[in-house]
């Protein structure tokens, strides 16, 4: 195992993003359509970015072999949904094959299952599934995709992710305080550099192979101090030991600069959390079976974002007039 590259390197090396200019090209867009135009001139409504599901670490640069951080995605799938509800454009950074958006509640397997033929050989869907599909299509076209409000950006490995995610943040920076980013992405600590890894698929006639590991830069600092310094920033913490789950997420608080650590155990990530700012723990539950412990948590982070973008503008004001 070898210590951290640093950033730059890291991107230098890495293999270029086969679709960058499309990625710019819907970022523009994307923007254009969040924008107000008014009286005041042009405003934004807030926009977050929200990272979801795991990446991987290629074993040979024409993959067959790879490490996989797993993560199915429900949270950052769910968490869009409530950030969709609460009037926020969502660009949605997420693995490819994970949870989506408006679909937590369809069958895992195939779409086959909540279909049906009837008798004038018609495809519709299933009786036991309308309720379901009815909501879930009512929601995906009014909320999301009908209002421009939503972007979906797709990676697999830790190469695509953190390009794209350097991408994003210098759109989401154009918007400054109103920009918020919800990293609940799976996100791979150690890695093979691109030009250390084997070019095709590792053959297993020559025994056991021997590489070397090395860290993964750690861009929530570049994040914050250069890519997007005003945004919002949340990130997650999962442990298994709940003796040190706090402690790390203060480490990460203050390390990272983060504006909110949401720390959770494995155990029970989806029954509660503690949402970790400076000088205050708030402990998340989710009431009941019926309701998604999401909804508590943005609903919450958008009331302290609020508060964020409020107490930069006082900010300002008083700045201006001091001048």
């Amino acid at each position: 195992m070898v210590g951290a590259e640093d950033p730059e390197t890291f991107f230098e090396t890495a293999p270029p993003l086969r679709d960058a200019d499309a990625v710019r090209t819907k970022l523009q867009e994307f923007n254009a359509r969040n924008s107000i135009i008014s009286a005041g001139g042009v405003d934004r409504r807030p926009t977050v970015c929200v990272t979801s599901g795991g990446t991987t670490v290629p074993l040979e640069q024409r993959c067959v072999r790879y490490i996989d951080n797993f993560s199915s995605g429900h949270r950052g799938a769910a968490s869009t949904e409530y950030f969709l509800k609460a009037g926020y454009a969502v660009i949605f950074l997420h693995r490819r094959g994970s949870c989506q958006p408006y679909c937590r509640f369809l069958p895992d397997d195939s779409f086959l299952k909540f279909l049906d033929v009837n008798e004038e050989s018609k495809v519709q869907v299933a009786e036991s599934h309308q309720t379901a599909v009815k909501e879930s299509i009512w929601d995906y076209c009014k909320v999301g995709y009908g209002g421009g409000s939503l972007l979906k950006l797709q990676f697999t490995t830790i190469f695509e992710y953190l390009q794209l995610l350097r991408m994003v943040a210098t759109s989401v920076s154009t918007v400054g305080q109103r920009g918020m980013f919800y990293l609940a992405a799976a996100v791979s600590d150690f890695y093979v550099p691109w030009d250390s890894m084997a070019k095709h698929k590792i053959q297993s006639a020559g025994g056991p192979p021997e590489m070397r590991l090395s860290q993964v830069p750690k861009m929530l600092a570049v994040l914050r101090d250069q890519w997007a310094p005003l945004a919002f920033c949340v990130s997650f913490k999962l442990e298994t030991n709940s003796d040190i789950l706090v402690q790390k997420a203060d480490m990460a608080l203050n390390k990272y600069k983060m504006n909110i650590v949401v720390a959770n155990l494995l155990a029970t990530y989806k029954e509660q959390v503690i949402i970790v700012t400076n000088g205050a723990r708030n402990t998340v539950r989710r009431r009941n079976s019926d309701e998604d412990l999401e909804e508590q948590i943005i609903k919450l982070l958008a009331q302290k974002h609020s508060k964020y973008i409020c107490g930069s503008q006082m900010d300002a004001t008083r700045v201006q007039t001091e001048l």
